[in-house]
C-alpha cells in the first residue's frame, strides 16, 4: 500500500500541476450565499479545509452539508436546496441528461480511489480474478462500470469468468476485517481502515492503474466531481468562479498539510480517526481539475462508460454545455 500510495501521491501532484491546483492563490471574495453538498469519503476529505474556513467566517457565505448519501445530493440539487454538490461523475452526467441540462459539471475532484484487496496472495493482476468471487460496492455507478470494463478488456466476462457480487460497503468491510471473504473492491478510506484492522489483507490491484493499462485516450478514471445548477451559474457566474478558486486553494492546503487535514477529517467524522485519515489521504486521489482542462480530462472516461452501457451516463454523451468553463480561466 505504501508503494502504491507514493505513486498515487506523485500522480495526484502531477494532475494538480496540470490543473492548476498547486498554484498559490489568495482567497477570492464574493459575498453570494452558496449552498454546497459534499459526500463523506474523498470528496469530503478534499473539502475539509474550506469547510473549516467557512465555519471560521473566512467564507461565511459558504454553507456546507456533509452527507454519506449520493441520493441526498441529487435530490437537493434537483429541488434547489443545493447550488453545488459533489457527485459521482456518471451520476452528474445522468442528472444533466435527465433534466435537459439543468446541471453542469464544474470540476473533477477525485480520480480513481478503488483498490482490490485480498485475504491471501493469489491475485496479482486482473486476469488472476478468473474463477473467483469479487465483492464490490457501487452497483449502477462508476465502480460497477469500471470493474466491468477492466475485466472485459482483460478477456474476462463479469458474471461468467468472475462472480461480481454487489453489497453495501460497510458489510463488505466488516467481512474483510473478520476474514469471512477473500476478495473485494472498495474505495479509500474504507480500504485504509480494513488494512489497518486486518494485517492479513493486502492491496492486490490498483484499479485506476489497471484502467490506464487498457486505455490509450489519456483520460483518467474520474470518480467524483462538483456539479452546479445551471440557473445558479447563469445568475452568479462570478460567485461560481470565486468558489472554484477557493476550493482549489483548500485542496492545495489539504495535500500540503496532511497532518492538519487528517485532524479535520476525523473532526468531521469522515474517518474513524486522524490516523486513518493521514494514511488515506495519499491514496484518495484528491484533485481539482476545472476550466479548459476539465473536458479533456474526463470526456474519454465518459466515452468508455457510454460504450459499455449508454444508460451509465443517461443514454447519451453529455453535450458541450455540460462542461462549465469559468470566464476568468
Amino acid at each position: 500500500m505504501r508503494k502504491i500510495g507514493k505513486l498515487l501521491t506523485a500522480a495526484v501532484m502531477c494532475v494538480s500541476l496540470f490543473a492548476g491546483c498547486a498554484k498559490k492563490e489568495e482567497a477570492v471574495t464574493d459575498t453570494t450565499d452558496i449552498n454546497i453538498g459534499v459526500l463523506k469519503g474523498p470528496t469530503g476529505m478534499g473539502a475539509v479545509q474550506l469547510m473549516k474556513e467557512s465555519e471560521d467566517g473566512v467564507y461565511a457565505n459558504y454553507h456546507f452539508t456533509l452527507t454519506p448519501e449520493v441520493s441526498d445530493i441529487v435530490a437537493r440539487l434537483s429541488n434547489g436546496d443545493l447550488d453545488i454538490g459533489a457527485l459521482p461523475t456518471n451520476v452528474a452526467a445522468n442528472l444533466y441528461n435527465k433534466t435537459n441540462g439543468e446541471v453542469q459539471i464544474i470540476a473533477v475532484n477525485c480520480l480513481s480511489v478503488s483498490y482490490i484487496l485480498e485475504n491471501g496472495d493469489t491475485v496479482h493482476s486482473i486476469r488472476d480474478l478468473k474463477g473467483k468471487t469479487l465483492y464490490c460496492n457501487g452497483q449502477g455507478s462508476n465502480p460497477e462500470y469500471i470493474i466491468n470494463y477492466v475485466l472485459r478488456q482483460n478477456g474476462l466476462e463479469p458474471g461468467v469468468d468472475v462472480d461480481v457480487q454487489f453489497r453495501d460497503a460497510s458489510a463488505i468491510s466488516a467481512d474483510m476485517i473478520q476474514g469471512k471473504i477473500d476478495l473485494c473492491m472498495l474505495p479509500v478510506p474504507a480500504v485504509t481502515t480494513i488494512m489497518m484492522k486486518n494485517p492479513d489483507v493486502r492491496n492486490a490491484i490498483d484499479v485506476g492503474a489497471a484502467y490506464k493499462d487498457v486505455t490509450t485516450d489519456g483520460s483518467y478514471v474520474s470518480m467524483g466531481c462538483l456539479a452546479a445548477r445551471t440557473k445558479f451559474i447563469e445568475e452568479h457566474p462570478e460567485a461560481v468562479d470565486a468558489f472554484l478558486k477557493n476550493y482549489e486553494k483548500g485542496i492545495d492546503t489539504v495535500l500540503n498539510d496532511q497532518d492538519g487535514a487528517a485532524e479535520l477529517i476525523a473532526q468531521y467524522e469522515i474517518t474513524g480517526s486522524a490516523e486513518i485519515a493521514k494514511k488515506a489521504i495519499p491514496d484518495a486521489a484528491i484533485v481539482c481539475i476545472y476550466g479548459k482542462d476539465l473536458r479533456p480530462a474526463i470526456e474519454g472516461f465518459f466515452q468508455v462508460l457510454y460504450d459499455a452501457d449508454p444508460a451509465s451516463v443517461g443514454g447519451k454523451m453529455p453535450g458541450d454545455d455540460f462542461y462549465y468553463v469559468p470566464k476568468t480561466n
